[in-house]
C-alpha cells in the first residue's frame, strides 16, 4: 500500500503536535513516521480525534505515547476491520453451560450412592432441580460479561458476545465467561470504562442474589464432613451474614477475640468445628461465586478488569507492582494452594497490559473517583482463603 508523502502527513500532525522531530519509518516495522514534540493543546481526546479523521483518508492510524517523559506520535497503517464471529458458537457454549450449572445445582433426594456412575446418574436424573442455582449465577455472570459488551458498544470498540465455559461435575459447573476484543480502546478512559463496567453490572445482581439467597439459608453446626467444604469470608459477605442473621459467621463453638477473627480470616484456620454458619441455600451459594468471581476479576493484572483499572489510572507504571502481585499469590497459596494456579496463570499471561491508542490522555476526575471506589470493592470483595475442607 502506498502512503502519502512526508511532507503531507507532516503537515497534518502539525496541525496538532509541536513536531521537534520527525523520524521516517517502515510499514513493515510497524510505523509509518515517529513525530516527537508536544501537542498544542491540552484535550488530548479531542486533538486525537481531530489527527485520527483527517488521516483516515490515507489509511493511516495515530498512535499517541509517552517515551521517558515525552509526547510522541506514531503513524500506522490502519488495522483492517475485523472478522464477524460465528454466533452459533457462542449460542452452543451457552446452552452447554446452562445444563452444566443445572447439573452442580441438582438437589438428588436421599443419600447419594456410593459409586462415581451412580452419583452421576442421580445428579442427571435430579438435574431440573438445579434452576434456582443455574438462573442466580448465570445471571450473575451474564449480566458481567453483557456490562463490559455494551460499554464496548457504546465507545464503538468491536468486541464478541459472551463465550461461556462449561466445567461439568465442578462445584459452579462453570469456568465463568468472557467477551473477546476485535478493537484497540481509543485511551484510556474508554479501556477504563470498559473494564469496570463487567464487575459494577455483576455486583448490582450478586448482591440482591446473595441476601435473597441468606434469608432461604438456615443455621447450623459445623462437623467434619469428606468431601465437603466451608465458603470462605469476604468483608462483604461478612456483613451480608451479619445484616441477615445479627452474627458473625461462622461462629467459633466459644466466643474469641479479635486476633481469633483476623488470623481466621486470612488463613482459614483453625476451622471452627462445633460452631455456627450458616447453610447456604444454593442461590446464596451463587451470590456468593458471583462476588468470588468479581474479586478474582477486579486482581490487578495484565488484561483482568482489575489491570484495567491500574493501567489506566497509572499508566506502564502499574507494571511495577507485577512481582509483588505474583509473591503475594505465593504466599497466600499456603493457606490456599489455589493461588498458586493463579500465580501461574498470571506468570503466563498478566505480564500482558491493554495498549489504547492513545496513552497520552488520563483518566478524569470522575474516572478517577470511580477508581477509587473499583480498589474499596476489590478489597470488600477479596476471599483471602476461597474455600476450606470440612474434613479432619
Amino acid at each position: 500500500m502506498a502512503y502519502p508523502e512526508t511532507e503531507i502527513i507532516t503537515n497534518l500532525v502539525a496541525r496538532v503536535f509541536r513536531i521537534e522531530d520527525v523520524t521516517s519509518g517502515d510499514p513493515q516495522k510497524g510505523f509509518v513516521a515517529r513525530f516527537r514534540g508536544h501537542l498544542l493543546d491540552s484535550d488530548s481526546t479531542s486533538a486525537y480525534d481531530k489527527l485520527a479523521g483527517w488521516l483516515q483518508t490515507y489509511n493511516l492510524t495515530p498512535l499517541f505515547r509517552m517515551e521517558n517523559g515525552n509526547q510522541v506520535i506514531y503513524l500506522t497503517p490502519a488495522r483492517t476491520e475485523p472478522k464477524k464471529d460465528r454466533v452459533s458458537t457462542n449460542v452452543i457454549l451457552f446452552v452447554l453451560t446452562v445444563l452444566s450449572v443445572m447439573l452442580a445445582g441438582a438437589q438428588p433426594e436421599g443419600p447419594l450412592p456410593s459409586d462415581v456412575g451412580g452419583q452421576i446418574l442421580a445428579l442427571i436424573r435430579a438435574i431440573f432441580t438445579g434452576w434456582p442455582f443455574a438462573l442466580s449465577l448465570l445471571g450473575i455472570l451474564l449480566a458481567h460479561e453483557l456490562g463490559h459488551y455494551f460499554m464496548s458498544r457504546y465507545h464503538k470498540t468491536p468486541a464478541t458476545l459472551p463465550y461461556f465455559i462449561p466445567f461439568p461435575f465442578s462445584p459452579l459447573g462453570t469456568m465463568g465467561a468472557a467477551i473477546l476484543m476485535r478493537g484497540i480502546p481509543k485511551n484510556k478512559r474508554i479501556l477504563f470504562d470498559i473494564g469496570v463496567a463487567g464487575p459494577l453490572a455483576g455486583l448490582v445482581i450478586a448482591i440482591p442474589v446473595l441476601f435473597l439467597g441468606l434469608s432461604l439459608s438456615k443455621l447450623g453446626t459445623i462437623e467434619p464432613t469428606p468431601n465437603s467444604f466451608l465458603e470462605g469470608n469476604s468483608l462483604l459477605y461478612l456483613f451480608a451474614k451479619f445484616a441477615v442473621f445479627g452474627r458473625l459467621l461462622p461462629a467459633p463453638a466459644e466466643p474469641q477475640g479479635i486476633l481469633y477473627w483476623i488470623l481466621y480470616f486470612f488463613t482459614g484456620q483453625p476451622v471452627p468445628f462445633g460452631g455456627m454458619d450458616v447453610f447456604i441455600h444454593p442461590v446464596a451459594f451463587a451470590g456468593w461465586a458471583g462476588i468470588l468471581v468479581t474479586a478474582l476479576n477486579l486482581i490487578p493484572a495484565g488484561t483482568l478488569d482489575g489491570g484495567h483499572v491500574i493501567y489506566s489510572l497509572f499508566g506502564d507504571k502499574a507494571r511495577r507492582a507485577f512481582p509483588f502481585i505474583i509473591i503475594l499469590l505465593g504466599l497466600m497459596g499456603i493457606f490456599w494452594n489455589g493461588w498458586w494456579m493463579w500465580a501461574l496463570l498470571l506468570f503466563w499471561l498478566g505480564r500482558v497490559q491493554a495498549q489504547p491508542l492513545d496513552q497520552i490522555t488520563t483518566l478524569d476526575a470522575k474516572r478517577r473517583g470511580v477508581a477509587a471506589l473499583m480498589i474499596v470493592i476489590f478489597f470488600l470483595v477479596f476471599m483471602p482463603v476461597p474455600f476450606m475442607t470440612l474434613a479432619q
